[in-house]
Formats: C-alpha cells, structure tokens, sequence
C-alpha cells in the first residue's frame, strides 16, 4: 500500500466544531415556532414532548436548539454518514464591536 492508496477496511470519524452567535432578535417569534416544531415532531416521545415545551416555556432562548439539524449539514454530502451529534444553545455575552471576543470565546 501506498500514502495514495485509500484506506477502506475502518471508517475514519473527524470531529467538526461549529460556534455559532445568533442574535435572537422576536423571543416571542421564535418561542412561538419551536413550540409547533415541538408539537409538530412526530419522533419525540410524548414525555420528551412535554419536557421540551416546559423548557421553551421556561428559558425561550432555548428554542434555538430545536431548530439545529446536523443531518441537514451533512446530509447531501457524498461519502459521509453522521455517526453522532450533540449540541446546546446557551447565553452569551457577546459585544459585535469587540475584536478580542473571538480570542476569548474559545477558552
């Protein structure tokens, strides 16, 4: 085998990291559309439905998670299958005009 040669007996997993900052800017327009994302997903358990419409209610913030699919990100690319996902949504203190938040975000 040669360094050309590709490698097809394992499959080779590669972590993506993605930040993102989103400016919620109508709480009540995005509570009110992961509210009938929730409603309207038909794979959640109904007790998985209520905790997620007691935690939108709760801390609407939180909204924003329902609406990341990974499977969108990697779905159309040819040769990979997503193995595994995780992700959260949480507050930030986040300044636009300050050039130093990108160096700090990632500590």
């Amino acid at each position: 085998m040669t360094s050309t040669d590709p490698i097809e007996s394992e499959p080779r997993y590669v972590r993506v990291t993605i930040e993102l900052v989103a400016e919620i800017t109508d709480e009540d327009a995005l509570k009110a559309a992961a509210l009938t994302q929730v409603r309207d997903d038909e794979y959640l358990e109904e007790d998985e439905r209520a905790q997620a419409i007691e935690a939108i209610d709760v801390d609407p913030s939180g909204s924003l998670a329902h609406f990341i699919d990974p499977v969108a990100l990697l779905g159309a690319v040819p040769g990979v299958e997503l193995a595994s996902a995780t992700w959260e949504s949480a507050h930030t203190e986040f300044d636009p005009d300050d050039e130093t938040w990108e160096e700090h975000s990632l500590d």
